[in-house]
């Protein structure tokens, strides 16, 4: 597998937002439209930036991920909307496109110290991957998810 985060432009978003998970698992995450509506709309407040990326493995277009950050901060520096289309689950792609994401954030920003997401309190294989990567809950809910973190070593 040669997996890459490439950033969702005008040439990849029609495709992007094909990309979707099974049935199950839909209350997991938000689709790709969700996510990308959100640079736009901003819901979490004015100084968050968002940064969409397409995963692919080669040319092929396998899921999608995005990095939400304030940049003046030390602690706010969240992964958001990850999902492995439905076609390529089972394969891998989630744990390399995971660290991918994780060793992106790690070098793009130097003052980052914790890394944050939110997982559904069903999603157990989301979970155990998070918890692989060194990820622990921190008791937060937003609704039905759990802010999980991970702290940087530097």
């Amino acid at each position: 597998m040669n997996i890459r985060l490439e950033i969702v432009t005008r040439e990849n978003w029609e495709k992007a937002i094909k990309l979707g998970v099974s049935r199950n698992q839909l209350n997991y995450v938000p689709s790709v439209a969700v996510s990308l509506a959100k640079i736009y709309i901003k819901p979490d407040g004015e100084d968050v930036e968002y940064i969409p990326f397409a995963i692919y493995d080669d040319e092929k277009m396998v899921g999608f991920i995005m990095h939400a950050f304030e940049e003046n901060t030390t602690n706010s520096f969240w992964i958001n909307g990850f999902l492995i289309d439905k076609k390529h689950q089972r394969k891998g792609y989630g744990k390399l496109s995971f660290a991918e994401m994780v060793n992106w954030i790690e070098n793009k920003h130097p003052q980052c110290n914790e890394i944050r997401l939110t997982v559904h309190k069903d999603n157990k294989s989301a979970m155990n991957l998070y918890k692989q990567y060194g990820f622990n809950p921190n008791g937060v809910f937003f609704g039905e998810e759990e802010v999980w973190y991970y702290t940087v070593k530097r």
